[in-house]
């Protein structure tokens, strides 16, 4: 059994309920199950006694298993478990609502902006969410903040209220309420129990609060973020060094340092693998409010969420890609922190080397950025005519997309569907296909794009013996779907001595 489960009902209750009688640790975070009989919900893995078959129930989400009226089991601790694969997996409209959920939309602007962002109404976003998801959009971001708020609790030295306002509730009373429906507890009691209990892999460590620079303080918090076994942290961490930019980002074989626009401020960021099975991330945050978009946000740029056993298996079953495969098992795709940098570091990186890109960039951020970050699409409509050099129709399609970004004719949301998001972007002068696509992957985290016009992923499948034209390529690998977007990172490693391209 992979664990790309699918079917009618009858068949996913039975694949789903052997997952949780064999405690399959590969399925945590991709289902909860709930047991009727006691009033609380697992994860699959749980060491608990299995319940029997007429008192389980599965959801996709939490929050549906709180709208059931179940409490979060105090031993498997369920919410410290990777996320579900689906959000990027599937392009309906309930996983691009809860990739924007996850990432706090509903706490900046609420269900309406929430609905605004995806393009629909409340009341239909609504109708939707509790028919695919089990809960609506307020329940769905209740559950975030819950979990959230017990990441803080755990992880940091943080007031109780600091730790209520960071999680993104209103009230003290509210966050309350809140834990004591989801974790039958008070916040006081999850922060006395889990300080005398040795700490589980997929929980914060630690948190200070400290002094900044000026009056104001900062928050330095250190979180272990889970990931799904294999995890081929190490490459991505490679790949991160490799395109450093000069003044922005510092980066080796163990750790990557830079700092990050979020809403409400800055953070300064440094990442290093945790073991086998995740990474580590200590940020220091301006506005400790931005931890839960900070967090959704790595997890994003690591892939921690993917199904690495579905896809392994998916791409073995290919004897040309099958060693590929077995050389790098867990590869994950190189996500984004910031969508408009990525845009802006793709155009300027492509048709020069790696390290001309990075002297390049350097000296971008370093003429028209400010705080030490990475210039602004508005920073780069001012001034980028002054600073870039190169063709003249590549500086004016960076220049177009600038201030389609400024001016918001064009957004790069990460809730949009696959096809408008390539579609809007390719609308623009200069920006192709090949762009769109690596964008694609790496701003939506899309698993099933495969870039046949790319020189490296052509040249590797050439000498694989694949059909080396895009057209043909493109027809053998739809074999590789819905996966396609790692078969072309193992095509792009296959070729000895040449990065990944794009920036």
């Amino acid at each position: 059994m992979t664990t790309g489960i699918a079917g009618d009902a009858n068949t996913l209750f039975a694949q789903r309920y052997r997952a949780l009688s064999s405690r399959d640790a590969r399925f945590d975070g991709q289902f909860i199950a709930g047991v009727h009989s006691t009033g609380i919900y697992c994860r699959p893995s749980c060491p608990a006694m299995t319940p029997h078959a007429r008192n389980v129930s599965f959801y996709r989400t939490a929050a549906a298993a709180h709208e059931a009226g179940l409490r979060a089991c105090k031993r498997c601790q369920p919410d410290a478990v990777p996320g579900s694969p689906d959000w990027n997996l599937r392009d309906d409209l309930a996983s691009r609502a809860m990739r924007l959920i996850t990432d706090g939309v509903v706490e900046r602007e609420g269900v309406p902006g929430l609905a605004r962002h995806l393009g629909y109404t409340t009341r239909h976003l609504t109708r939707v969410l509790v028919a695919e998801l089990g809960a609506g959009p307020l329940a769905l971001a209740r559950a975030h903040r819950a979990q959230t708020a017990r990441t803080l609790l755990i992880g940091t030295e943080l007031s109780i209220a600091d730790v209520a306002f960071a999680a993104g509730f209103s009230s003290i009373r509210q966050f309350n309420d809140t834990v004591s429906a989801v974790y039958e507890t008070t916040p006081t009691e999850i922060r006395q129990r889990w300080s005398k209990r040795p700490k589980i892999h997929g929980e914060a460590v630690h948190g200070t609060r400290v002094p900044s620079i000026g009056a104001a303080q900062s928050t330095t918090v250190s979180l272990r973020l889970p990931a799904r076994a294999p995890f081929d942290g190490a490459g991505l961490l490679n790949f991160f060094a490799d395109h450093a930019v000069t003044g922005l980002e510092v980066g080796d074989a163990t750790t990557f340092t830079r700092p990050v626009r979020l809403p409400h401020g800055i953070a300064k960021v440094t990442i290093s693998l945790d073991g086998v099975a995740g990474i580590r991330c200590v940020a220091q945050l301006e506005n400790v409010v931005d931890v839960a978009t900070l967090v959704s946000r790595v997890r994003r740029m690591f892939d921690l969420d993917a199904d690495s056993v579905a896809i392994d298996e998916s791409l073995l079953a290919d004897a040309t890609l099958a060693p590929l495969v077995a050389a790098s098992p867990g590869i994950r795709l190189p996500g984004s922190l910031d969508a408009e940098e990525t845009l802006f570091r793709t155009l300027i990186g492509q048709q020069i080397s790696v390290a001309a890109a990075r002297t390049v960039l350097g000296r971008l951020t370093h003429d028209l950025g400010t705080d030490g970050l990475f210039p602004t699409a508005a920073q780069i409509a001012e001034g980028g005519g002054e600073v870039l050099r190169g063709p003249v129709s590549r500086i004016a399609t960076i220049m177009g997309v600038a201030e389609a970004l400024a001016s918001g004719r064009l957004s790069l949301d990460f809730g949009t569907p696959v096809d408008e998001f390539t579609a809007n972007l390719t609308a623009l002068h200069g920006v192709g296909p090949w762009t769109a696509g690596y964008l694609a992957m790496r701003v939506l985290g899309n698993p099933d794009i495969l870039l046949t016009s790319d020189l490296v992923i052509v040249q590797s499948a050439a000498a694989l013996g694949l059909p080396s034209n895009a057209r043909a390529l493109a027809a053998y690998g739809e074999n590789w779907a819905p996966w396609r977007s790692y078969a072309g990172l193992h095509l792009w490693r296959a070729r000895p001595g040449r990065a990944i391209p794009g920036r």
